[in-house]
């Protein structure tokens, strides 16, 4: 069945809505950072870039690296943007804009997300590179899509909600196991919390107060068994439940630049973040 246009949006010119992307501008292996300008601290590294699309906070830059046609694209922040994102990605690769039907064989993409994160561990220092195995959101973008989870997923959400205390079952997704161990090799292996936000969610006072006091220390002392919280951001958990209900590959890396518990922050932060760059680059 034909998806109906207010549903599947598509510029005049033929490109994907927010994105502005016709298909052949992507490549099937995709960085995605969230800052627009850290776009070009990726393709800087390009041997040559062959698309340039900016619209609103989406800026795309296709290009070539020793030889791999890679596509870095920004976010801004939090899972909203990756909502739109990753939908719209799928639909480039997996729905025929003409006559507006699903493919009948559909393309995987590979994504990774090249982040910043604070540590929630003393044991998780400045500096260091971490891979995200799984991402536990704290946002409400998965109560309004049937994703599937498994019951030891579940059990730890369930134990979350009831240690913070909050009205709705927060989601834990894993990341991609093949990209993990072909990308994350050497990193610190990481459980990642998304907030909806960088201040009162990430337990940050500033005028607006905090509804409660001891927020960051619940993040911190939170075990389910083995399972901890070792860092926090405002995207992957988005990336990783889409991934899963698209059938995408989809792997977070982070730079930490601050560690909360300890309250540092990287003195080095853009040199972190670019040495995880061009790691990501040898490895994708």
């Amino acid at each position: 069945m034909a998806i109906p246009a207010s549903e599947l949006i598509i510029n005049p010119n033929g490109t994907i809505y927010h994105l502005n992307l016709l298909p052949e501008h992507i490549s099937d292996k995709i960085i995605t950072v969230g800052d627009p300008e850290r776009v070009a601290k990726v393709s800087k590294y390009f041997d040559a870039i062959e698309v340039e699309v900016v619209k609103r906070e989406f800026v795309t830059h296709t290009g070539y690296y020793k030889g791999k046609r890679l596509t870095v694209i920004s976010t801004g922040m939090g899972t909203d943007n990756i909502d739109i994102l990753m939908n719209e990605l799928d639909a480039l690769v997996n729905i025929d804009f003409i006559t507006r039907e699903p493919n009948q064989e559909k393309i995987s993409l590979k994504i990774v997300r090249v982040g910043t994160s604070g540590s929630l561990q003393e044991d998780v220092p400045l500096g260091s590179h971490l891979v995200s195995q799984y991402a536990v959101g704290l946002d409400t973008l998965m109560e309004f899509y049937p994703l599937e989870q498994s019951d030891t997923e579940l059990q730890i959400a369930t134990a979350l909600q009831q240690e913070l205390g909050i009205g709705f079952r927060p989601y834990l997704v894993n990341g991609s196991i093949s990209l993990l161990t072909d990308i994350g090799a050497g990193m610190i292996l990481g459980n990642t919390l998304t907030c909806p936000g960088f201040y009162a969610p990430q337990g940050r006072v500033l005028r607006g107060g905090l509804r409660n006091a001891e927020l960051l220390k619940k993040y911190n002392a939170f075990r389910a068994g083995d399972f901890r919280f070792t860092n926090f951001e405002m995207e992957t958990a988005g990336y990783y439940s889409m991934g899963r209900l698209l059938g995408h590959e989809v792997l977070s890396v982070n730079a930490i630049v601050a560690n909360r518990i300890e309250h540092t922050f990287a003195a080095n932060a853009d040199e972190v973040i670019d040495d995880l760059i061009l790691k990501v680059l040898e490895r994708i």
